[in-house]
């Protein structure tokens, strides 16, 4: 089945290609074909795109979605009281079916603010019933996704043999695919770190891991030195880092994940944005944890930008798009598949509105959605060619059902918890 995209204008993010002030772009079977001024497919369905820029849909490096339920819970908190209310408090009540819905609906969260794909770094497996849970609300989203495993983490045992399990029953190129969570350097042990990633090469797995330094660790020279820095390894925050451990990462071909919100925020430290530029790394952007931030690509581009703006005048919109778009999907190991307006990618394609008053008139478009867009400009999403998002309402999802579901779990966790939701709970580290 063929679609057009007509009349839009089209940020391929593609430099062979270009921008185009008026284009059309030709989608068979869920793949793009043609990307062109104008092009004649008199057989094709048609979607409108004039008032829309087409561009393709965002990708999100580092989410734990199995938190929704708890959204803006923790807008006040720390990191250390984020950990104790999250991981110790609520998580060792969280049944499959309390993950499954809150993964489902922070998925769908995504895809409708234009984020067709996403890395959902999972820790919550108190045992395997709730990681199939997690799958499960994944594929039921329609958006493509990446399961980053984070066996290891909570009451899991048995590592390796879960790791085998769940890449045994995970498609390798299907719209869900695995990764693998690893323990940071605070947590485990080299020799455990050397085993893992020793498992995710002979199982064919990307891995992701959390990593910061305090000014006197040196978690990336330490794996550099013991030969375990990949280009598969996608290293999170890593506020602290030294400039020349960012080196080593650029050398090894790493990539890395900024969630700026959380990370200021929370504490963290400034986003390393520029650092990892001038160290020859491109940045990819991720959301962490909607209990504290937002859950959209827009203002995690416009607070990765202004923060580095302010810092060193570095950066401009279109360095932004690129994080969002190609380079986290370079990350994810996902670039021939996705991030770009391609002839040969899937169809992973936005459209935004250009005839919001929030961002009429539309001069630069690229500036203007790094400065001035929002969720509520996402008109239309398609993933691989499927149309997840019409005229601004996300395709065959019961709203209301999936409401009270969430309400219902979030509301019997804290119960189990001991926990009052009324904005009186501070969680003490």
């Amino acid at each position: 089945m063929k679609t057009l995209i007509t009349g839009g204008t089209v940020l391929t993010m593609d430099p062979s290609i270009g921008d185009l002030a008026r284009g059309d772009v030709l989608i068979d079977d869920g793949r793009i074909t043609e990307v062109a001024e104008r092009i004649d497919a008199p057989d094709a369905e048609v979607i409108d795109a004039t008032d829309r820029i087409v561009m393709p849909g965002f990708v999100d490096t580092h989410r734990h979605t199995w938190q929704t339920a708890f959204r803006g819970i923790g807008a006040d908190w720390t990191f250390p009281q984020w950990a104790v209310a999250m991981h110790r408090t609520l998580k060792p009540h969280y049944t499959p079916e309390d993950v499954y819905v809150g993964t489902l609906a922070g998925r769908l969260e995504a895809l409708h603010s234009g984020v067709t794909t996403m890395l959902d770094w999972f820790h919550c497996a108190s045992g395997p019933d709730h990681a199939d849970a997690a799958v499960a609300g994944l594929r039921a989203s329609a958006g493509r996704s990446v399961f980053c495993h984070g066996a290891g983490w909570g009451t899991t045992d048995a590592v390796d043999t879960e790791i085998r399990r769940v890449r045994s029953a995970v498609s390798e190129d299907g719209l869900v695919t695995m990764a693998w969570g690893l323990r940071g350097a605070d947590e485990t042990s080299i020799e455990t770190a050397a085993a893992e990633l020793k498992l995710a090469d002979e199982l064919g797995l990307r891995t992701s891991v959390h990593v910061a330094s305090d000014g006197t660790q040196r978690p990336i020279a330490d794996l550099r030195d013991a030969g375990l820095l990949r280009d598969t390894t996608t290293f999170v925050h890593a506020n602290g880092v030294s400039d020349d451990e960012l080196r080593m990462l650029a050398d090894a071909g790493s990539s890395v994940s900024i969630s700026p919100d959380v990370e200021l925020r929370m504490g963290f430290g400034w986003p390393m944005t520029g650092r990892m530029v001038a160290a020859g790394l491109r940045p990819t952007l991720s959301i962490d944890d909607v209990p504290s931030v937002g859950g959209d690509m827009f203002a995690t581009m416009r607070t990765a930008f202004v923060v580095q703006r302010g810092l060193d005048g570095s950066l401009n919109s279109r360095d932004l798009l690129e994080f969002a778009t190609l380079d986290g999907a370079r990350a994810l190991g996902l670039a021939t598949r996705t991030g770009s307006l391609t002839p040969g990618k899937d169809a992973d394609v936005i459209l935004l509105r250009t005839d919001d008053l929030t961002v009429l008139p539309v001069t630069d478009p690229a500036g203007t959605v790094v400065a001035s867009g929002h969720p509520g400009l996402v008109d239309t999403v398609l993933v691989a060619g499927q149309v997840v998002k019409r005229a601004g309402a996300l395709v065959g999802v019961d709203l209301p059902e999936l409401k009270a579901r969430l309400m219902s779990s979030r509301d019997r966790v804290a119960a189990a918890a001991g926990v009052r939701l009324d904005g009186s709970w501070s969680p003490r580290p």
